[in-house]
């Protein structure tokens, strides 16, 4: 595990943007076993994203990365329609995807037209279109924390958490009223290179407790993801690292 401590959000959504820049850049340099020259990356919703996002859609970011071979999936989901504020794809697509080019074919969101066991379903067969049973998935996943050390869409206490053959999960989460849809702890596991970008003073308590604390994924379930070979770094600002 590396932990990156930066000063402050906008330094952490800098120091993020130039990582992703380079893991591309590097990652395209060495064409994968199928041949094929492309860049998988696992997106994230929420604030801190969304900072990056807007980041990278900008100068010098825009023109550096090559927007044409990235292919993007989203980690998890709320079960809105795309054009809900609540929606990370929604999101993803008003503060980056709508200002670089990158194929609408290559850009896969959540199905939530379909109901919400179709729409897991869905998205676990274009994952395993992509990647094979075994070996690597994704070149990158970019993860968040909750204040209550949730991840993804695995919330304390639910049953997904602990899922270890699914790739992709539609449950009702009853603390929101809400389905959430989620990629689980197997497949992220299988990442080349997993980022949590964690920031704010709210998140002190939880980061210090996932990362030295007792193992209790179903209190603190971003202890469940633990890239099997890949790399898995934690890039968290000052107020974040407070108690570390």
């Amino acid at each position: 595990m590396q932990l990156i401590t930066t000063k402050n959000p906008a330094d952490l959504a800098k120091t993020a943007a130039d990582f992703i820049a380079k893991r591309i850049t590097d990652v395209l340099k060495k064409p994968g076993s199928d041949g094929q020259e492309r860049f998988t990356i696992a997106l994230s919703g929420g604030s801190t994203p969304k900072a990056l996002h807007e980041l990278l859609a900008k100068s010098p970011y825009r023109e550096q990365i090559p927007w044409a071979q990235l292919h993007v999936f989203w980690g998890d989901e709320r079960y809105v329609s795309i054009h809900d504020e609540q929606s990370n794809a929604g999101m993803a697509y008003d503060t980056l995807l709508g200002h670089v080019f990158t194929p609408e074919s290559q850009i896969h969101v959540w199905n939530t037209e379909l109901e919400p066991e179709a729409a897991a379903a869905d998205y676990d067969r274009i994952l395993h279109d992509y990647f094979g049973e075994t070996g690597p998935t994704f070149d990158l996943v970019l993860l968040g924390m909750g204040d209550d050390g949730h991840t993804l869409s695995l919330f304390p206490g639910t049953e997904v958490v602990h899922e270890k053959t699914a790739w992709t999960k539609a449950y009702f989460l009853t603390q929101q009223s809400m389905y959430r849809l989620t990629l689980t702890a197997p497949i992220v596991n299988r990442a080349s290179c997993v980022v949590f970008l964690v920031a704010g003073p709210k998140k002190a308590e939880p980061l210090k407790e996932v990362l030295e604390g007792d193992y209790n994924p179903d209190k603190y379930p971003s202890q469940e993801i633990k890239p099997i070979n890949g790399e898995l770094v934690w890039l968290v600002d000052e107020k974040a690292a407070a108690l570390l």
